[in-house]
């Protein structure tokens, strides 16, 4: 088995969470996690440079194979969706640009995935990061949510490389 190392990311305006773990067959191992801000007094266009800037650095420092991204929910107020599809797309980016190839996951995957549950808490999704990843330090909310996506992530991606070959067969 080869080992495989995975950023999740949690995309965020202001916060945008991160989480690296290594992937061998059905081991798991804790890298690294953290969060990337804007300045919230800045213009749209700045704050996404900010966050893209910045993820650039941490992909640059911890050199992942996969990236996988939370999809954005939308919620009852469609000016925030807008934004936080914005800020969505300017994380999908940096990944792309270095040549990682990006999967999505809809946040009911990613908790039933971790946690078994679909509607799953918040304080259940970090349990089990904890129980998954024991020697992860859990920076942030969105550093904690960003290790369930890659955790996520090394759970399907077996499924999703299956899929493609078959598509080209």
């Amino acid at each position: 088995m080869n080992k495989v190392r995975i950023i999740g990311l949690d995309p965020g305006l202001r916060n945008t969470g991160w989480g690296v773990i290594e992937s061998e067959g059905s081991r798991l191992s804790y890298v690294a996690d953290g969060a990337v801000h804007s300045d919230a007094d800045a213009p749209l266009a700045t704050r996404l440079l900010q966050i893209h800037q910045q993820l650039i650095s941490v992909l640059k420092e911890f050199l992942p194979d996969e990236a996988a991204v939370e999809e954005t929910f939308v919620n009852k107020d469609a000016r925030a969706t807008l934004k936080l599809g914005q800020a969505r797309g300017a994380v999908m980016l940096a990944p792309a640009i270095c040549e990682i190839p990006v999967s999505e996951y809809a946040p009911n995957v990613i908790k039933k995935t971790v946690v078994g549950a679909g509607h799953a808490e918040k304080d259940q999704v970090k349990h089990m990061v904890k129980l998954l990843l024991p020697r992860a330090v859990m920076k942030t909310a969105d550093s904690v949510d960003a290790l369930a996506i890659a955790i996520c992530h090394s759970h399907h991606r077996g499924a999703q490389t299956l899929a493609k070959i078959l598509a080209r067969s």
